[in-house]
């Protein structure tokens, strides 16, 4: 094996280290007639002939570059440039290692830096990780974070309009902490904390589209002397105010918008950002600039120590591991993008969605139920939107998201997501769509 370059002088050393004379005795314990079974395969087939049926097979699949794509509901289709995936795909990124060693690493790690700043800005918030799983894990791991502040309190309050895998995670996590997670219907200024809260999270925007303003419910929460956690849209941070400007202490977000392709799911990437005052508690890696001894910029781990990262009993968390190539996409897709490019894709996401949103309502019987969002708005329909789904999605109209996959009790609603990438043509060819659906 090219990986375990073992001589045949090492392997014979191991095997009489373990008392074995020969490698085939390592396998006694399997019954001789199971160690090497008769594979029904089929016979090899050539490259040409392996492409075709791979490629077959993958035009089974649903593409939204080929359809007028409105689902989000947690993935979003946006524009990538090119030199995102070039850029992020050289050897001197895909195969590097945890940047524990700055003396070979800078390139990771200025790379990180960079991230990280801009990420902060975007935010509002003095320090930002690299990084978590997703989305979920993130929010889940700032709430912990939360908690761990102050352990002597137990509620944890969380949006009732928040997307449902995200609370599953979250619930997951405190199954075996002394805590309870309450839920709380609509702003986040409405949520009753007291004495006993932890933390109160809020979702900007809701997952299904609502935007709420968060200051009220930051002082709200901070008079009770809890933190305040906002789980957001990197994007609609670019033209609304940050939740940092609006009193967060934390700030989580899933950072797949920026440069990084659906991928059926996954790998995503989980953003994370706090407070100076919390970000030595933070979960994750955080890079900082420093000059060695004669003066040279360099780039380092810093304010954690890497027992954070290997030593589970003297750990913050154990699911802090970074997303590396993830993250470095969304470097490379800000910084080619820059403040204004980023503010411009924001600006055509908002203009569409809401273009989108204003043919949907002259539809007979079909209402948008959303009054403020960004790209992702709630429609009531007359008839059920799953059945609105099936008959659309059969003619290369995917019309979004029915809600009922998460609440069986939300059978005429449908959550509808418009990005840069929508053109005005595939808008009103949804608002025509929806309508012959519904007959």
């Amino acid at each position: 094996m090219p990986y375990i370059a073992n001589t045949h002088a090492d392997r014979e050393a191991m095997l009489a280290a373990i008392g074995k004379k020969k490698v085939e005795e390592l396998f006694e314990d399997i019954p001789e007639s199971r160690r090497f079974p008769s594979l029904d395969m089929p016979k090899g087939l050539s490259e040409l002939e392996v492409l075709r049926e791979v490629e077959a097979l993958s035009e089974k699949n649903m593409r939204a570059d080929r359809t007028a794509w409105f689902l989000g509901a947690g993935a979003y289709n946006h524009f990538i440039p090119s030199l995102v995936p070039a850029l992020a795909s050289r050897g001197e990124f895909l195969t590097a290692y945890t940047p524990y060693q700055p003396e070979v690493s800078q390139g990771t790690l200025q790379a990180i830096f960079e991230y990280q700043s801009m990420a902060a800005t975007l935010f509002g918030m003095a320090v930002v990780n690299a990084s978590h799983y997703d989305g979920a894990t993130a929010l889940a791991e700032a709430v912990l974070m939360a908690w761990r502040a102050d352990e002597t309190r137990s509620r944890i309050l969380v949006p009732e309009d928040l997307h449902p895998e995200y609370l599953e995670v979250l619930t997951t996590y405190f199954e075996s902490f002394p805590v309870k997670v309450e839920r709380y219907k609509g702003d986040p200024a409405a949520a009753a904390s007291d004495a006993s809260t932890a933390c109160v999270v809020a979702s900007y925007p809701t997952f299904s589209g609502e935007i709420y303003p968060l200051s009220a419910a930051a002082e709200k929460a901070h008079a009770a002397g809890a933190l305040f956690i906002v789980h957001t849209d990197p994007l609609l941070c670019a033209i609304l105010k940050s939740p940092g400007e609006q009193g967060a202490d934390i700030v989580t977000a899933e950072g797949q918008c920026l440069g990084n392709s659906m991928n059926f799911g996954g790998p995503y990437l989980g953003m994370m950002g706090a407070t100076t005052k919390l970000m030595r508690k933070i979960p994750g890696r955080i890079v900082g600039e420093a000059k060695d001894h004669e003066g040279r910029k360099g780039y380092v781990l810093t304010l954690t120590a890497r027992e954070q990262h290997i030593r589970r009993e003297k750990a913050i968390s154990n699911i802090c591991s970074n997303q590396g190539l993830v993250m470095l996409q969304s470097c490379i897709y800000m910084a080619a993008m820059g403040a204004q490019g980023m503010k411009t894709v924001a600006t055509l996401c908002r203009n569409k969605a809401h273009f989108a949103a204003s043919l949907i309502n002259k539809v007979p019987g079909f209402k948008v139920a959303t009054r403020e969002f960004f790209k992702e708005f709630t429609v009531l329909t007359p008839v059920p939107a799953e059945e609105i789904y099936a008959k659309l999605s059969g003619r290369g109209v995917v019309p979004g998201f029915p809600m009922s996959r998460y609440d069986a009790s939300r059978t005429h609603e449908l959550l509808v997501c418009v990005t840069e990438m929508n053109t005005r043509n595939q808008i009103e060819l949804l608002a025509s769509s929806l309508e012959e659906a519904s007959k």
